[in-house]
């Protein structure tokens, strides 16, 4: 959380207006737990009892997975919008089922993608940005802005559909766990301060860097080399995504049980249960376009 005066230089330099109450007493975004302390603590995909209130165990999407991004530009360099130096990008926080199936746009009153799936109403209204603001939530819109990135159009349209198509499908988020005084997009915000921690827990560049894997447009990798260098951080295998007919990595999966809430609760790794979609050898982890990164700090 920035302090008040680093917020205010933030503001400051961005030419964003607001005000600043004080004392500082933004709107909180966590869900009413109140009930929970009462009820066994079970990892979501492997209750012996039934769970009896979803808002406190991850019931809908109990197989979680933190997915992550390697992108070379982001097509909208001219305006701004850069790469995190040193660091993969988010994707999202993904609720599958405990069969590896999935759901997606779950509640429709909840729908704000601008460019859904088929069949779904495109959401006209004011941005998802406008629903971060609205809580002084800054600090967050900043790490979004950073770590989050969409390849082109705009961050927001992004976060919008990771919001619209998965989280509605996990029960933690839904409305009524936010009961009594739910604040209007309070569940939107939340979820992406949860999206942002879960993604902290995995720096994939760095656990593939400290095992000397590093993007090159000179040398190749195989399947294993990757693997292993993140089962040595994490104990589980992690999907990876190739595009070019298996040859370019651009994705990670990080595959969990949940224990408790999606937004607190304990993530247990686990064994991916998706086949890499990555050649055995010859693997390429591109190097960036240079004018399509900046550093960051984190």
């Amino acid at each position: 959380m920035l302090s008040i005066v680093s917020l205010a230089v933030l503001l400051a330099v961005s030419g964003v207006q607001a005000s600043i109450p004080v004392p500082w007493t933004l709107p909180t975004t966590y869900p009413n737990l109140t009930a929970c302390a009462a009820l066994p603590a079970q990892y979501s995909c492997e209750n012996t009892t039934v769970l009896t209130n979803s808002c406190c165990n991850v019931v809908k999407g109990g197989l979680v997975l933190q997915t992550q991004f390697w992108d070379l530009y982001t097509g909208l360099e001219n305006e701004g919008q850069l790469l995190p130096k040193g660091s993969w990008g988010i994707h999202g926080l993904w609720p599958d089922n405990c069969d590896g199936s999935y759901d997606q746009y779950c509640d429709l009153t909840r729908q704000y993608d601008p460019d859904p799936s088929s069949g779904i109403t495109p959401y006209k209204g004011p941005s998802v940005r406008t629903f971060i603001e609205a809580f002084g939530r800054w600090d967050l819109l900043e790490y979004m802005d950073t770590f989050w990135i969409n390849q082109g159009a705009p961050n927001a349209d992004f976060w919008a559909h990771e919001f619209s198509k998965h989280a509605t499908c996990t029960s933690t988020f839904d409305v009524a766990c936010y009961e009594p005084g739910y604040k209007e997009h309070q569940d939107v915000v939340n979820f992406y301060e949860t999206v942002t921690k879960v993604f902290q827990m995995y720096p994939t560049y760095n656990m593939l860097a400290a095992s000397g894997i590093l993007p090159s447009n000179k040398t190749t990798y195989t399947l294993a080399q990757i693997t292993n260098a993140l089962y040595s951080q994490t104990g589980a295998v992690p999907y990876l995504g190739c595009s070019g007919n298996g040859t370019a990595l651009d994705e990670v999966w990080y595959f969990h049980h949940v224990l408790g809430t999606e937004q607190y609760g304990h993530f247990k790794t686990l064994n991916s249960t998706t086949p890499s979609s990555c050649q055995a050898t010859g693997i390429w982890y591109y190097e960036r376009t240079p004018t399509s990164e900046r550093l960051v700090t984190y």
